[in-house]
């Protein structure tokens, strides 16, 4: 057995231990010389989550990441700064440390795979060509709800809760063009990275409409739509 004083056991493992909320901040403002603003979660669906807010960026994390060592503390710097990198040690660290958190995920019912269109696959394209990767939110088809008039069907939703994106089944087929489906699948996944919700009485921001508009099938997916529904 051997007994090395605990400073020297961490200094060895280069394993900072931030023990509260404040101590962790101040490391990634000095790291990344910005001001950040640190929430810690117990959300398993998203771990991490790094917006900007003018000067200020919002960051939230998983409370497992209190205990991160510095290789994995550089990488969410990185997100910080540039809002993007590759991430080996975040991912590696993930699979180490989820087993132990206290809080299990609920048990929803991930389904991407339809029979036309595999929201996995519309999803993952969306989120490198217009949110650099940075979307965390999951995403599934919703239950067939029967009966209800086409007009008034909601074709997708996001709900902070649970950090989850619903796409109505209907959409599923192959009367549906893709570039339709990827506008509602994008439309929701803005929902996330804006962090607003989609519900009835709910009003679009001007920012939010702007980039909306960047969809490069926003015109075409409009005039289907209007057709259509």
């Amino acid at each position: 057995m051997y007994d090395y004083p605990v400073t020297d056991i961490i200094h060895q493992l280069n394993l900072p231990f931030f023990y509260d909320e404040c101590s962790l901040r101040a490391y990634f403002e000095k790291a990344a010389n910005k001001t950040v603003s640190l929430i810690l979660t117990q959300n398993l669906t998203s771990m991490i989550s790094v917006k900007t807010h003018g000067s200020t960026v919002s960051l939230r994390l998983h409370r497992m990441f209190l205990s991160a060592d510095s290789d994995v503390l550089n990488e969410i710097t990185e997100l910080i700064k540039n809002r993007k990198g590759r991430n080996p040690h975040i991912r590696r660290f993930i699979g180490h440390n989820i087993k132990y958190t206290e809080r299990k995920p609920n048990r929803l019912k991930i389904r991407t795979d339809g029979r036309f269109y595999n929201l996995f696959d519309i999803y993952n394209f969306l989120n490198k060509d217009y949110f650099n990767g940075m979307v965390s939110a999951a995403i599934t088809w919703g239950v067939k709800r029967p009966g209800r008039a086409a007009r008034r069907r909601t074709l997708g939703s996001y709900r902070k809760h649970g950090n989850i994106i619903r796409i109505n089944p209907v959409l599923d087929s192959m009367e549906i063009p893709r570039y339709y489906i990827e506008y509602v699948v994008y439309h929701e996944m803005l929902h996330s990275d804006m962090n607003t919700e989609t519900g009835r009485g709910r009003i679009h921001s001007g920012e939010f409409k702007r980039r909306e508009s960047l969809f490069k099938y926003y015109e075409k997916a409009l005039a289907w739509e209007k057709r259509r529904f």
